[in-house]
């Protein structure tokens, strides 16, 4: 059996404490804070907020997060579901005119066990993609291809979200 390994997500990962209360969670932190800029944060709503992934997998990689601490999709109320969904498409719409994507991935990974590495706050990605990019580099080299920062990106994308 072969084994891929991840070295560069373990002292994020290591930071998260899976039995944690908000406290420890770093959705919760930024929410606490009022540097949106700083934390990359594009949109604030009442059940749900969109943030920059600090690890993306694209130019792009966006985070649909629950604004409750709650660890599963079952554990929210409709409308915060339906909110999320909502942002989903605004992110897929904002993505989509700034970065002509030929493709979407949208998703959540629930539990440790599925991938997640905030297991405790539930949150979907919303990653654009094209056909040809990058992302096997990841794998053979441990390494992300980004043609650009993420303050650009943030500022690129923040008027989709004003």
């Amino acid at each position: 059996m072969d084994r891929l390994w991840t070295p560069w997500r373990f002292e994020y990962i290591r930071k998260i404490d899976p039995a944690s209360t908000a406290g420890a969670c770093p959705f919760c932190a930024i929410l606490a804070e009022t540097r949106d800029t700083e934390n990359l944060i594009l949109h604030r709503g009442r059940g749900a907020f969109v943030v920059l992934n600090l690890f993306p997998y694209t130019v792009g990689h966006l985070l649909v997060v629950a604004t409750r601490h709650v660890p599963r999709l079952a554990d929210l109320e409709r409308d915060e579901v339906h909110e999320i969904a909502d942002l989903g498409q605004r992110c897929e719409a904002a993505l989509a005119s700034e970065y002509r994507p030929e493709g979407f991935n949208l998703g959540f990974n629930i539990g440790r066990a599925a991938g997640a590495g905030v297991a405790h706050h539930i949150h979907m990605h919303v990653l654009p993609r094209w056909p040809g990019d990058a992302n096997f580099i990841s794998v053979i080299s441990e390494t992300r291809v980004l043609p650009e920062e993420l303050p650009a990106t943030w500022g690129r994308l923040k008027p989709y979200f004003a």
